[in-house]
């Protein structure tokens, strides 16, 4: 089976079908709604297999299929359907995953009263991040990525009742707007400088050639390339959505919304979406490569925020309590490495990292909720313990998982696609900071996640929710066992044996292997800081586990000051609460004093003139003109109506005045002549 680009509609088109479908259903009818959003996207999951199928048969090619949307003034605005392997790819990953957690939250959200909304805004999600990859139009891609930012504010906010739920769910929202003001000026100046928002269009899209030496030609502010420019705002839309230095702030606070959202969002959909955009424009983003004379390139910029945010979210991720926050800033730091990746020129290793990353951090995130759903929604690491031999099967998925974030050598993918990133930044030139952070984020990966299985699974429970736990349904724990499959067998598709994966996105028809031994030096290095990490976290977890909840942690206890400082995620929500919450509530006290007593001053003392303008219009229309007109009138009136009276039509009448009138002037002529 194969799917022509012309028909790639199709994949977005269901889901979003089965989000107005359930939509029109009663409440009472939560198991339809699950059945429909299911079947939906495993439809479209089918119809992405195709377009696989379909894109590996013409490697290195762009199947594009434009058409007009409608006509604006002098021009017309053309959108398409784009089909090459990183789409076909990331619409498989994206159906897959989202089909078996779609699966998991029909058991997860069983109990609760809205879950048939729930499933609509799941769909709704689905089909936006659906249609964003198939997009061959940055406009089309635009409105994609702003319907998953409304969706994604639906789902983290579903349970609004809860305060904090409804804070998280804003947050999220506004934090990703901030990126999007960016990534939506980045659009109208390409626009404007090419004519056009295609991405391919017969040698006239704006990621061909001849667009892109154009912008490079171009210079801007401060010698930097239009090409720079453009793909740096773009690049602002990436770091919102993908939870990048600075604006990473909301994603941890998304772990109010349900689990299967946190899954969703956090593996394989909303924040992979920001390095989908970026390989996606890779050729603009490196389009200034060749010129020396730039003050920056866009991908030495990406590869900066790419390495702090790895170091950031791993660092913090150290002294969280919450079970999801810590995957939640797991997230994070990976998502730094990916973008590390592009910024150094490796976008196949950025995506290969980004599809094993799907997988066992959507384990990860499921095995969380089968946790917190076996725990009575207990959720904080020092209230758990010893659910190693009560849920044999989600430790034993998870600790899959867990072994794939960490990089555990030769059987799980997380490792290939970790070397890559390592490798390719090893070879920049640029500079050697991104390397070394990779490095550091390896020590700090394997610790965390040592902690948080220690403080998970062994042991024993500390509190009554993890006394009585018990292991859950087959239908959560199914999607684990697939899941932690894909988790090991992934990788294998992208070891330098043969490197299926990375050979296909970089648009090579046939896989070239390579000797497993090709950099051993720097694979024996990770393995060595790999189990580095692993050793100090199991020496002050693993080895002596928590005996209660009130226990302090060794950690805090050897460094109290750091241990705060990371606890308290350094202060970024302090300090921006500090700064631009305080400069926004400065902006909004001064925009209120502004409206009340200056616009509106105006506004009353228009309204006043308006007022005394129609008291003097009253007066002088009705006293002086109509008054006057109207005794005119009236005069006027009595004289015709006395001279009416004159004109009877009485012939005798006439007459009689006539003889009067005779009889008068005889008397008059008479009385003269005597004179």
């Amino acid at each position: 089976m194969s799917l022509s680009a012309s028909s790639l509609w199709l994949i977005p088109a269901l889901p979003l079908l089965a989000a107005a479908l359930t939509a029109t259903l009663p409440r009472s009818r939560a198991g339809l709604a699950a059945a429909i959003a299911i079947g939906a996207l495993a439809l479209s999951f089918l119809l992405s297999c195709g377009a696989l199928v379909t894109a590996l048969a013409a490697p290195g090619e762009h199947l594009y299929s434009n058409f007009i949307w409608f006509d604006l003034g002098l021009g017309t605005v053309r959108l398409g359907w784009l089909l090459d392997p990183l789409t076909a790819l990331m619409c498989t990953m994206v159906t897959f995953v989202g089909t078996l957690i779609f699966i998991f939250s029909s058991a997860y959200m069983h109990d609760d009263d809205r879950a048939k909304q729930f499933f609509c805004f799941l769909s709704l999600f689905a089909a936006a991040m659906l249609g964003l990859l198939v997009a061959n139009s940055l406009l089309l891609l635009f409105i994609c990525w702003e319907l998953v930012g409304l969706a994604s504010y639906l789902l983290i906010g579903f349970w609004f009742h809860k305060p904090s739920v409804a804070a998280a769910a804003k947050k999220a929202f506004i934090t990703t707007r901030i990126g999007d003001i960016g990534f939506l000026l980045g659009l109208l100046w390409l626009n404007d400088a090419t004519g056009s928002l295609l991405f391919y269009d017969g040698g006239k899209g704006v990621l061909e050639t001849g667009a892109l030496s154009a912008l490079a030609a171009q210079t801007t502010f401060g010698g930097l390339a239009v090409s720079t420019a453009i793909g740096l705002l773009l690049f602002c839309g990436a770091i919102g959505k993908s939870g990048q230095f600075p604006l990473h702030v909301w994603l941890p606070d998304a772990m109010e919304g349900p689990t299967p959202v946190s899954a969703l969002i956090h593996a394989a959909t909303m924040v992979a979406a920001g390095v989908f955009l970026i390989a996606r424009i890779f050729p603009l983003m490196e389009a200034d490569k060749l010129l020396a004379a730039v003050p920056v390139h866009a991908l030495s910029v990406v590869a900066t925020i790419g390495a702090i945010t790895a170091l950031l979210g791993a660092f913090i991720a150290i002294a969280q309590n919450d079970l999801k926050r810590i995957l939640a800033f797991s997230t994070v730091s990976q998502l730094g490495y990916m973008m590390l990746a592009l910024g150094v020129g490796a976008p196949s290793a950025a995506i290969f990292h980004l599809l094993t990353h799907a997988f066992f951090k959507a384990l990860l995130f499921l095995g969380a909720g089968s946790v917190i759903h076996a725990a009575h929604h207990e959720q904080d690491i020092r209230q758990l313990g010893g659910l190693s031999a009560k849920m044999k099967l989600t430790f034993a998925t998870f600790a899959i998982g867990t072994m794939a974030l960490v990089g555990v050598p030769l059987f799980f993918s997380g490792f290939w696609s970790k070397e890559a990133i390592l490798h390719a930044a090893h070879g920049w030139q640029v500079s050697h900071f991104p390397f070394y952070a990779a490095l550091l984020g390896v020590v700090l990966t394997a610790f965390y996640n040592t902690r948080l299985i220690s403080e998970v699974f062994f042991g024993h429970g500390r509190s009554r929710s993890a006394n009585h736990a018990h292991e859950n349904s087959s239908v959560m724990t199914t999607p684990l066992v697939i899941l932690a499959f894909f988790a090991i067998a992934l990788g294998f598709l992208g070891a330098p044996a043969y490197p299926w994966i990375p050979a296909k996105l970089s648009g090579e028809a046939a896989v070239h292997g390579h000797s497993l031994f090709d950099g051993v030096g720097l694979m024996a290095l990770s393995v060595v800081l790999v189990a580095l990490g692993v050793g100090a976290g199991f020496a002050l977890y693993g080895r002596k586990t928590r005996t209660s909840s009130t226990a302090r942690d060794p950690l805090e206890q050897a460094l109290p000051r750091v241990f705060a400082a990371l606890a308290a995620r350094l202060g970024f929500d302090e300090l921006y609460t500090a700064t631009v919450g305080r400069l926004n509530a400065a902006l909004a006290t001064f925009s209120d004093l502004l409206d009340r007593w200056v616009f509106d001053a105006v506004i009353r003392f228009l309204t006043r003139l308006g007022q005394f303008a129609g008291i003097v219009n009253r007066e002088t229309d009705e006293d002086l003109l109509n008054g006057g007109f109207d005794a005119t009138s009236q005069s006027l009136r009595s004289t015709g109506q006395a001279y009416s009276r004159a004109q009877s039509g009485d012939a005798h009448g006439y007459l009689r005045v006539i003889a009067a009138g005779f009889v008068l002037l005889l008397l008059a002529v008479l009385l003269g002549g005597v004179r």
